[in-house]
């Protein structure tokens, strides 16, 4: 069965955004990979100390085929360092993964799919 994990910045951490939208339609996302018999989990971070041991448990929790990575890590200026560190991780501890981008969270499966 296919595998998918998705790394997103923790929603109640940036100001002005409505956490539960955004957890809510991560949830969404995560039953329609359930609905193609896809094993998806996910893992958001903030960019502290915690961000990188966070990472590394999450992506070798299992052997994922693609790991994605959502843009309100990609998007952000101020998170590039973090974006970086994600990338060098995955080449890391998932080498066999394909990475893919999504463009919001509503279109992560449709990411993951172009790599499944």
């Amino acid at each position: 069965m296919p595998s998918v994990l998705v790394i997103g910045y923790d929603p109640q951490a940036l100001p002005g955004n409505d956490a539960e939208a955004v957890n809510a339609a991560l949830d969404a996302e995560l039953a329609r990979f359930r609905e193609r018999d896809v094993v998806a989990a996910s893992v958001v971070v903030v960019f502290d100390e915690k961000a990188e041991p966070t990472l590394v448990a999450a992506l070798t929790e299992r052997p994922w085929d693609v790991v994605v990575i959502g843009g309100g890590i990609r998007k952000a200026q101020p998170l590039l360092p973090l974006f970086e560190t994600i990338v060098n991780l995955i080449r890391r501890h998932a080498p066999q993964a394909a990475v893919a981008f999504n463009s919001g969270v509503a279109d992560t499966v449709e990411a993951a799919e172009r790599w499944l």
